[in-house]
């Protein structure tokens, strides 16, 4: 995983925890700021599972590229 990542707390609906986007440079994660800082560290590692497992070029539907997520 040599691609950047870009990290930001951005106010965000309760029920979402992160958002990943590929970006030119690499990645941008949104972590949502009402969460607390244990909850925001959970969010960012599985936001860097997405990352690793190339889920953003995958032909999967999303319901599989989440359980996968959640199985580590």
């Amino acid at each position: 995983m040599n691609d950047r990542i870009f990290t930001y707390l951005i106010d965000m609906p309760t029920r979402v925890h992160e958002a990943v986007c590929p970006c030119a440079d690499g990645y941008t994660i949104y972590l949502n700021s009402r969460l607390s800082y244990q909850d925001r560290v959970k969010a960012y590692t599985h936001a860097l599972r997405h990352i690793k497992n190339s889920a953003f070029w995958s032909e999967e539907d999303i319901q599989t590229i989440e359980a996968r997520a959640h199985r580590r």
